[in-house]
C-alpha cells in the first residue's frame, strides 16, 4: 500500500488542522493505521492509531482529548483532526499502515512497514 499525507501548515496556538492520509494500491480496510510525529532532534513518536473498521482507537497521552483519529474505508483515507494545538505539537506528521488480520492496535513505529512522506505542522505561539 502507498500512503500520502497532506494537510499540514502553519497555525496559531489554539487553532485546528485536519491531516489526511490517502492510501492506494491495496484494500485499505485490511490495514491498521497509525499517526506519528517527529520534531527536530527528537525520535519519531506515536500520536494515535485506529483499527481496521474504526471500532477502536488509542492516543498518546499528550494529545488525548485534543486530537481525533478517524478513517473512511470507502475513500481509502484516514484523518487526524487536531484541535487546541500547542507549540509543542510542531513536528512532521506521518501516517503509517500495517496489514493485520488480528486487528490489534499498534503504537510502535517498527510495527508499521508502510509510511507516507510526512506533512509539516508548525504551531506558533
Amino acid at each position: 500500500v502507498q500512503l500520502q499525507a497532506s494537510g499540514g501548515g502553519l497555525v496559531q496556538a489554539g487553532g485546528s488542522l485536519r491531516l489526511s492520509c490517502a492510501a492506494s494500491g491495496d484494500t485499505f480496510s485490511g490495514y491498521v493505521v497509525g499517526w506519528f510525529r517527529q520534531a527536530p532532534g527528537n525520535e519519531r513518536e506515536f500520536v494515535a492509531a485506529i483499527s481496521r473498521a474504526a471500532t477502536r482507537t488509542t492516543y498518546a497521552s499528550s494529545v488525548k482529548g485534543r486530537f481525533t483519529i478517524s478513517r473512511d474505508n470507502a475513500k481509502d483515507t484516514s484523518y487526524l483532526q487536531m484541535n487546541r494545538l500547542k507549540p509543542e505539537d510542531t513536528a512532521v506528521y506521518y501516517c503509517a499502515a500495517r496489514y493485520d488480520v488480528t486487528g490489534a492496535l499498534r503504537i510502535h513505529p517498527y510495527e508499521f512497514p508502510y509510511w507516507g512522506q510526512g506533512t509539516l505542522v508548525t504551531v506558533s505561539s
